[in-house]
């Protein structure tokens, strides 16, 4: 009986994944024609066990898994397909010493979740002077997952969002599941925060918090470049979203994790809802004050007709965290 149960699972894993694999790669008939083969296969595998023939049942899981593997790690991912406007361009960057060259950063203009002037822009900065690193957390649902962003801000008054994001085809919509088998590929977004920030608080209307992060200067710097190497990587070579390996957490803890050997795992970084609380175990996150005040405080009102433009309303957002320039370490 123990045997009969243990193939019957390993035969619903493998057959259920490649029924799903099917309904995320494959339409129409071809879809219908796929999903009937594997009905068949399950019917067959069942009729197997039900006669005892597990070596042939266990071989037949065994070559169904194999080419399974082989179709996936054969998908390419690509850059030439037809994007939604809100990913069509990822940043790409020029470093000429301490001066970046920005391009194809965005700056829409959001009237609802899904319409916005459009607005691509070349930005200059010097990574010099950085004076700030903010991490904005979103919230749409669950609390424990998150979107995160990353935003530098510079002594010139700008503010630049760094987001680690899905790369939608026109009309395509999100699926957590999907992203677990190669739907989807990975983009690196810039944006000014009237954007991004905005589009959330406001347009889609999420949870949105602002977490102050206390980094050195050079730090700061070497974070900042280190986004910047990782989205023209992005932009020579496509590759794939994952939901759990590759997503818009675990791509900074990755660059934070190139530029500090020592940063530990934690389950936090899956559990993205919870990444404020890691930061703050880490010290980089008001050590001074207790976190439950500090998720109080980072949570962003919405801004609706009276969010300012440009710098303004970076000020504007940040008026909860009156001292943030402490946010600079010595």
């Amino acid at each position: 009986m123990l045997r009969v149960l243990g193939l019957g699972l390993l035969g619903l894993v493998v057959l259920g994944w490649v029924w799903l694999a099917i309904g995320f790669h494959a339409t129409g008939g071809l879809a219908l024609a796929l999903h009937a083969g594997v009905l068949v296969l399950g019917l067959a595998y069942a009729t197997l066990l039900w006669r005892r023939r597990w070596r042939v049942a266990l071989a037949g899981v065994a070559a169904i898994a194999a080419l399974g593997a082989l179709w996936y790690v054969a998908q390419v991912p690509r850059d030439d397909r037809v994007w939604a406007a809100d990913v069509r361009h990822g940043v790409t960057g020029r470093v000429e010493g301490s001066r970046v060259t920005l391009m194809n950063v965005r700056n829409f203009r959001w009237q609802d979740p899904d319409t916005a002037v459009e607005s691509w822009e070349t930005r200059v900065v010097d990574a010099d002077a950085i004076t700030s690193v903010d991490m904005f957390t979103s919230v749409w649902g669950n609390p424990l997952i998150a979107h995160v962003l990353v935003s530098f801000g510079f002594a010139d008054g700008q503010h630049i969002v760094f987001s680690g994001e899905i790369r939608r085809e026109q009309g395509e919509v999100y699926s957590a599941l999907g992203g677990l088998f190669r739907r989807y590929e990975l983009v690196m977004i810039a944006a000014d925060e009237r954007d991004i920030v905005h589009l959330r608080t406001d347009a889609r209307g999420e949870r949105v918090s602002l977490f102050p992060v206390t980094l050195a200067p050079e730090t700061r710097k070497m974070l900042f470049l280190s986004f910047v190497n990782r989205a023209n990587a992005l932009a020579a070579e496509p590759e794939w979203y994952h939901t759990i390996l590759a997503n818009c957490t675990t791509m900074p803890y990755q660059l934070v994790k190139g530029i500090a050997p020592d940063l530990s795992l934690d389950w936090r970084i899956l559990a993205s809802g919870r990444l404020p609380g890691f930061l703050h175990d880490l010290g980089v996150l008001r050590p001074e004050m207790d976190i439950a005040a500090i998720e109080r405080r980072a949570i962003l009102p919405s801004s609706g007709s009276d969010a300012a433009e440009g710098a303004g309303y970076s000020r504007q957002i940040r008026a909860g965290w009156v001292d943030e320039q402490s946010t600079a370490a010595p």
